[in-house]
C-alpha cells in the first residue's frame, strides 16, 4: 500500500471530538392558566329585598299563635262585674282564669258559671270543699268550718246577711261552698239559686289582675 492509499484511510477514520456537545434544553410546557375553584368563585349570597321584614312578621305570627293557644287552652281573661268582691276586687277589674290541672281550696278566688243563677261568669271565693261542714253566726258575722272560726282579713265587712242560709251545711261530694268578700253585698252559696257550687262548673282560679296597670299583679 502506497503512501497515498495510507492517507487516504486515515482520513476515513471518525475523529473523536475533544468535549460533548452541549445538552438541549427543553422548554417546559406551557401551562393552562388557573381557574378559579369553586369556593373562591362563589360570591357572598345576596338577601332577597324585604327578606328580614318577612321573618319579622313570621315571628310576630308565631307569638300570637301560642298567645291564643295558651288562652284558649290554658288561661283566659274574664272581667269582674258588680260590688261582691270589694274591696278585693272591684268593677272594671280584669283578671287572667286558669283551670290548668286545678283543684279548689280554701281562699281561692274562683270564677264559675251557675245557669239556675245566671249565665253570666261568677266571681266568688272558696271558703269550704267538699265533705267541710260550714256554719254562720249572723249575729256575730263569723264563719265557721268544721267548727272553727275563718280568719277573714279579705272581708268587707263581717257576715250579717243570711240570704236562705239554714246551716249547718254539709258541702256535697265534687262541690265548693263560696261567698264574696263584701259579705253583705254578695249572692252567693247562702243563696238558694246559687248554693254549693259543682266543681266542674268552674272555669278556673283567678291568677292575676291585669288591668288597671296600676293594680297590676297577683291576687294572693
Amino acid at each position: 500500500m502506497n503512501e497515498q492509499e495510507e492517507r487516504g484511510l486515515d482520513m476515513q477514520k471518525p475523529v473523536a471530538p475533544d468535549a460533548a456537545p452541549p445538552e438541549t434544553v427543553q422548554p417546559e410546557p406551557e401551562t393552562a392558566p388557573e381557574t378559579p375553584s369553586e369556593e373562591t368563585d362563589r360570591s357572598p349570597v345576596e338577601k332577597v329585598p324585604g327578606e328580614g321584614a318577612f321573618e319579622w312578621v313570621q315571628s310576630i305570627v308565631s307569638a300570637l299563635v301560642v298567645c291564643i293557644l295558651i288562652f284558649v287552652f290554658l288561661c283566659r281573661t274574664v272581667g269582674v262585674v258588680g260590688p261582691s268582691m270589694q274591696n278585693t276586687l272591684v268593677e272594671g277589674d280584669r283578671l287572667i282564669v286558669s283551670n290548668f290541672l286545678y283543684t279548689p281550696k280554701y281562699g281561692d278566688i274562683v270564677v264559675f258559671r251557675k245557669t239556675s243563677f245566671k249565665n253570666d261568669a261568677i266571681i266568688k271565693r272558696v271558703i269550704a270543699t267538699e265533705g267541710q261542714i260550714v256554719d254562720i253566726d249572723f249575729y256575730e258575722g263569723v264563719v265557721y268550718v268544721d267548727g272553727v272560726a275563718l280568719d277573714e282579713p279579705y272581708t268587707a265587712s263581717p257576715t250579717y246577711d243570711p240570704e236562705d242560709f239554714s246551716g249547718p251545711v254539709e258541702v256535697p261530694e265534687g262541690c265548693i261552698f263560696v261567698m264574696g268578700d263584701n259579705r253583705n253585698h254578695s249572692t252567693d252559696s247562702r243563696d238558694g239559686r246559687i248554693s254549693c257550687v259543682d266543681t266542674r262548673c268552674v272555669i278556673g282560679k283567678a291568677l292575676f289582675r291585669i288591668t288597671p296597670i296600676s293594680k297590676f299583679g297577683g291576687l294572693y
